[in-house]
């Protein structure tokens, strides 16, 4: 029980910016194997963002403004984790004429236009799902997106290599397939238990196909994974499965 409690407490503080005890500048002993927590934390995270979202349209917010303010919280929460790193994908792969080129802007840290143009399509397409969705689903919608987006990760990793050795993916170190088989039964467990089983298993394709397509894509640019390719993949799925849900409950 301790070692869950750890590895939760590990993930907070990775996914979060929600005052965690951890090691300054070194990633804790116990990174890879709080990898089984990532879903526990998304759907902590996703439920925030619909209690919020909820709150807000509780108070006659018209349901487009609510979804806008309950995401931006939800990315003050975060830090933007994974938007940052979809906003680094979206540079390097489009902007890097070779491999090295586009590793080179993914580790930039100003946003190009790529990257702009990303993270607008994304907020936007993120806003007008969840405002479509009815009040009696959005908690669960929020917190099944989340959960199924981060619970996939692990899987991601385990199936490709570094694209370089210097890295913070390369770093903090990879899964074992067990921890990636945990955080995938944990993630599908709390989408099963948000929403109908036809929806969560949908949700769960949603999760699998965007990942998977994610994972492709990285292959084929730049030979392998980062830490940005993982945030980007969670950003793609969490936005997917939330299109999916919108439109089979509005």
């Amino acid at each position: 029980m301790n070692e869950w409690l750890d590895d939760l407490k590990t993930a907070i503080a990775f996914l979060t910016r929600l005052p965690m005890p951890h090691p300054d500048g070194a990633v804790p002993p116990n990174f890879v194997r709080a990898h089984r927590m990532f879903p526990v934390v998304g759907a902590m995270i996703g439920a925030a963002i619909g209690v919020i979202c909820l709150g807000l349209r509780h108070l006659g917010v018209p349901d487009l403004a609510a979804a806008a303010l309950a995401l931006g919280a939800g990315a003050l929460l975060t830090g933007a984790l994974h938007e940052d790193g979809l906003a680094d994908v979206a540079d390097g792969f489009g902007g890097g004429h070779d491999v090295a080129a586009k590793l080179e802007i993914m580790r930039d840290s100003r946003l190009g236009t790529y990257g702009a143009l990303i993270l607008l399509v994304s907020f936007a397409t993120k806003l007008a799902a969840l405002a479509a969705v009815p009040d009696g689903y959005v908690v669960q919608c929020l917190a099944t997106a989340h959960a199924l987006a981060r619970g996939a990760l692990p899987a991601m990793s385990i199936s490709l290599p570094y694209a370089r050795k210097d890295g913070l993916a390369a770093n903090a170190g990879q899964p074992d397939r067990a921890m990636a088989a945990i955080a995938s039964v944990i993630a599908l467990a709390i989408a099963l238990l948000s929403l109908s089983v036809t929806n969560a298993l949908y949700a769960a394709l949603a999760a699998g196909l965007s990942v998977a397509g994610m994972a492709w894509l990285a292959q084929r640019q730049i030979g392998g994974q980062t830490g940005d390719v993982l945030g980007g993949a969670e950003q793609v799925a969490e936005t997917a499965i939330l299109v999916l849900l919108a439109a089979r409950l509005a």
